[in-house]
């Protein structure tokens, strides 16, 4: 048996999500120190938002962070194995690095802030768009998007399984983009509600943001493996893991490549921790031997727990 850990991104935020973990004291206290650090309570707004409110990228993001950690704390709590590597999905990669002691929750919590307020100023409001893209293959989609950009940008921005991948830019080359897509058999392009095209060349400025700031963060080495989202490789250099932060903003999320690459290393469990159950999915779809479990309460932990042990 060999464990692998991964950490839920933006997207994966919902009103209550925390609900189940409201007497663990693991999560309720990570979820304290992270309150402290951002001087907001962030408990309150998980489990009553409004949503309006927690959907907020520079709420979301922190949130996020907080509440991965939360559930990885409460993972060791029960007892819950050291996996043999990590990896996050784009905001995600942050939890993964401070669980793997690269990067401190004390110093991450500002420094996603910034990342989501550098996102929001560098594309203006209803400038840049999102969109799903169902059905349709890597070579497809990025013709698609060749064919649509015109004078202006639109890219494969997650790559997250086999027939589906997100595209970002400008949001009227998004558009045609997705009509591109549907004449080259695509079975679906959906709009996503979200006006930050993250991960595409439209980041670029909002990444230097993050480069001054990260220069000013102290980085270890990790002492698990992270796959980082920029170039699907496990850095342990300081250096190389901040010039991946900065360029993962502008780059496609590499999730097929990064689970694929969990196989290769001969993972055969892949435990999602934090809120929700988005990235087990994208795991049936690209390595379905691979064992998924979810943690979505202190139960599914113990079980989850329990369940790896029987394998060792």
């Amino acid at each position: 048996m060999r464990l692998a850990l991964v950490f839920p991104g933006q997207g994966s935020q919902s009103v209550g999500m925390l609900a189940a973990y409201a007497d663990h004291a693991e999560v309720r206290s990570t979820i304290a120190e992270a309150s402290d650090v951002l001087g907001q309570d962030l408990w309150a707004l998980i489990e009553t938002g409004p949503e309006a409110a927690l959907n907020q990228t520079i709420n979301t993001q922190p949130i996020m962070l907080a509440a991965d950690v939360a559930v990885y704390r409460a993972w060791v709590a029960a007892g819950g194995a050291a996996p043999a590597v990590m990896a996050g999905h784009s905001l995600g990669e942050y939890a993964a690095l401070v669980v793997a002691g690269s990067l401190s929750l004390r110093d991450a919590l500002p420094l996603v802030r910034i990342r989501a307020e550098a996102m929001q100023q560098a594309v203006p409001e209803g400038v840049g768009g999102i969109a799903a893209i169902l059905g349709l293959d890597e070579v497809g989609v990025r013709e698609a998007c060749l064919e649509a950009a015109g004078t202006e940008v639109v890219e494969p921005a997650n790559l997250n399984a086999p027939g589906q991948i997100v595209i970002a830019g400008h949001r009227a080359a998004v558009e045609r983009a997705i009509e591109a897509c549907k004449a080259k058999g695509a079975k679906r392009g959906v709009l996503l509600p979200m006006s930050v095209p993250s991960h595409c060349s439209l980041m670029r400025g909002a990444g230097e943001v993050l480069r001054g700031r990260l220069a000013a963060v102290n980085l270890a080495p990790p002492a698990i493996p992270v796959i980082n989202n920029a170039d699907v490789a496990q850095p342990n250099d300081p250096v190389a893991i901040r010039d991946a932060l900065v360029r993962q903003l502008a780059s496609p999320v590499r999730w097929i490549e990064t689970i694929r690459a969990m196989a290769d290393q001969g993972v055969t469990h892949i435990v999602e921790c934090g809120p929700g159950k988005v990235l087990q999915g994208l795991v049936k779809r690209i390595a379905p031997e691979i064992t998924g479990s979810t943690l979505s309460s202190s139960q599914t932990i113990v079980d989850a727990v329990a369940a790896i042990r029987q394998e060792n």
